[in-house]
């Protein structure tokens, strides 16, 4: 199949296929905060591995910088500052399972990152949110995050009692800040090519669809069946990947 144009050489309907799936993603998170890269990574994985993680990465920056300039004065600072210190070491450690990994073998890694990704947002948490806990949650993140596009979770999962806003906030902040040091991680390891810059830009409109449908839908959904829905979506399609050398 030929690619779009020269600069993204990527089949079209491989391009649709990710751009209706970054829209689904965008959707579900925009109306029960998570699921972006939770859905469209393992798909990714599937139709176009060595997408993954960069421009999966760059395709979520929008939607996190939103997230944190729309409540900034709910940012809890000091757990950013806790969090960004230990996303460094895990930056470190994941940029370097990346550089190790040729793409069938990434793709296969991000698989089950997806399943564990997908479990932690169930997952009930009484941590408190202090020094210690938010350093090891950002190392978890910087890791997840630089090696599969989804550092979320483990954060969220330290936050998940603590109000909307500042969930949403801290969030993005801390993803946002995440994604800059992956980012520049896998550039310096050659990860990071001008194609994936193209493809996340391609892609970004996707997500400003499924976050716009979201406004409309949220009132109308129920969170209760969606929540597992997507849950048990990610973790198929996670061992999908993972098995889909084996069959």
């Amino acid at each position: 199949m030929e690619p779009i144009f020269d600069a993204l050489p990527i089949p079209l309907p491989v391009f649709a296929l990710l751009f209706a799936t970054v829209a689904l993603g965008s959707l579900v998170q925009g109306t029960i905060g998570f699921g972006l890269n939770v859905i469209a990574a393992p798909i990714a994985a599937i139709v176009q591995p060595d997408a993954l993680p960069a421009a999966m990465i760059i395709m979520s920056l929008p939607m996190t910088a939103g997230a944190a300039l729309r409540e900034r004065d709910h940012i809890d600072r000091r757990g950013v500052a806790w969090t960004t210190l230990g996303r460094l070491p895990g930056v470190a450690l994941g940029s370097f399972i990346v550089a190790t990994l040729d793409a069938s073998e990434l793709a296969t890694w991000i698989g089950g990152m997806v399943v564990v990704a997908a479990s932690m947002s169930v997952m009930a948490s009484s941590i408190p949110v202090t020094a210690l806990p938010l350093a090891l949650a950002g190392a978890v993140a910087g890791f997840m995050g630089t090696t599969s596009s989804m550092g979320g979770p483990p954060i969220a999962l330290l936050y998940q009692r603590e109000p909307g806003p500042t969930l949403r906030s801290t969030l993005g902040a801390t993803f946002l800040i995440g994604s800059a040091l992956s980012l520049a991680a896998l550039a310096v390891t050659g990860h990071v090519a001008p194609w994936h810059w193209g493809l996340g830009a391609a892609l970004t409109p996707a997500v400003g669809l499924g976050l716009v449908v979201s406004r409309r839908l949220h009132a109308r959904v129920d969170a209760g069946w969606l929540r597992p829905a997507v849950v048990g979506f990610a973790c198929l399609a996670g061992l999908a990947v993972m098995l889909r050398d084996l069959v």
